[in-house]
């Protein structure tokens, strides 16, 4: 795979005529890039659904590489994308699976089909179908069981419910941190059963994407989705231009613009926009933003999708504490509404009685406010020619409200 690629951007780079607005090194830095994303597949692979439903899907893997949580956040995509899908516990040999898809199924308000550890999985499938077909659930999610190892009793299970049941789509799903090890599962898989895409989970980890190179260029199936955190929420359809972006360090703003599309309405947008030209944002719009921001994920992983950040020395190392949102969230919340309006409000005995109902300490409030009175004084320079001319100038006197500090 690797002789062919640097065969091809040779190919591309030798004779090329170097952009005006470009080094050498850059022009080099293009060609990779293009290569790696053609490479990948190019663009992203939508799920294939069935003109007549139910479409089925059948989950498969091995122990350990994220299969049940993957259906489960597959289902709530589904869902999310007006779909009806029912989970099938298929997994009758491990402890617990069939437990595991129903916390999940309730997490994310799906029915589960079961029936039980005594019931042979093709049977469970083919029940299911019916139950489907007569419930108005128009995707089937199979979760079939795994092993520590490929075998070949599972291999020959996982043959019984395909050719019995005929899924629409078979998904392999893998452990991103797996390396050379999930590009010789995805072959045997593909030779031995036969799968229509991949699922790359903990792709939020230290791997940056090498399995999900070798995956595609040796199996030629597409990776369709990948995992990208715990929450069942962390499922993110695979966008080869995007991963490699991640990989060359490139950040990854389109992925971050749709996360904080997912997070806030254009209508809250607009109003967050009108109060900060209006100079109107307090204690209590921060906080409905704070909560807005933890939706789109993990700080450090929102950081590593900004171009130039990714690669920073100073952010190479660097820990972001995320209980000090919980702690900043709660501070605010134990401030009264109109405290939250005007912290000028806030004296002694009334920082005594936040830190005591938050369960900090009195210079943690200090320490808020601090932010806010710095963040004010930046908000009133960014701000001074927008929305009615510079604060202070043809405008009564009035109480003066503290504006958004960006504690990350």
């Amino acid at each position: 795979v690797v002789k062919e690629f640097v065969a091809r951007v040779k190919e591309k780079a030798i004779g090329e005529a170097v952009w005006q607005s470009l080094t050498p090194g850059q022009l080099v830095i293009k060609f990779v890039r293009d290569e790696l994303v053609e490479l990948m597949g190019g663009t992203n692979q939508k799920i294939q659904l069935a003109s007549q439903p139910p479409t089925i899907i059948m989950m498969v893997g091995l122990h350990g590489q994220g299969k049940t949580t993957s259906t489960g956040k597959l289902a709530l995509h589904l869902k999310e994308s007006g779909r009806k899908p029912l989970l099938v516990a298929c997994d009758v040999y491990r402890p617990a699976a069939i437990t595991q898809l129903e916390v999940l199924g309730k997490q994310i308000g799906m029915p589960v089909f079961q029936e039980g550890t005594e019931t042979p999985p093709v049977k469970i499938v083919e029940d299911a179908l019916a139950f489907a077909s007569s419930n108005g659930r128009d995707v089937l999610l199979i979760d079939t069981a795994g092993r520590l190892h490929v075998d070949d009793a599972l291999m020959s299970e996982l043959t019984d419910i395909k050719d019995r049941v005929k899924p629409h789509e078979t998904l392999l799903v893998l452990d991103a941190l797996m390396g050379q090890d999930a590009v010789n599962i995805a072959q045997q898989f593909n030779e031995k059963v036969g799968v229509d895409g991949i699922i790359l989970t903990k792709l939020d980890g230290d791997s940056r994407g090498g399995a999900a190179l070798s995956v595609k260029a040796v199996t030629g199936k597409p990776i369709k989705f990948v995992g990208t955190g715990e929450k069942l929420t962390a499922l993110e359809p695979f966008h080869p231009d995007r991963l490699i972006s991640r990989i060359l360090g490139m950040g990854d703003v389109l992925t971050m613009i749709e996360k904080a599309e997912a997070a806030m309405t254009e209508e809250q947008a607009h109003e967050l926009e009108r109060k900060i030209r209006a100079q109107e944002f307090d204690l209590q719009d921060f906080l409905d933003q704070l909560e807005q921001v933890r939706k789109m994920g993990p700080i450090q992983e929102l950081l590593g999708m900004i171009p130039g950040l990714s690669a920073a020395p100073q952010l190479k190392n660097l820990q972001v504490d995320e209980k000090q949102f919980t702690r900043i969230g709660a501070i605010i919340k134990s401030m009264t509404p109109k405290e939250r309006h005007n912290p000028d409000l806030l004296n002694a005995s009334r920082k005594r009685r936040i830190a005591a109902g938050s369960g900090v300490q009195v210079e943690d409030v200090n320490r808020l406010l601090k932010q806010y009175e710095m963040t004010r004084q930046m908000m009133k320079k960014l701000t001074g020619g927008m929305g009615g001319g510079p604060a202070g100038k043809g405008k009564k006197k009035g109480k003066r409200r503290f504006k958004i500090p960006f504690p990350f």
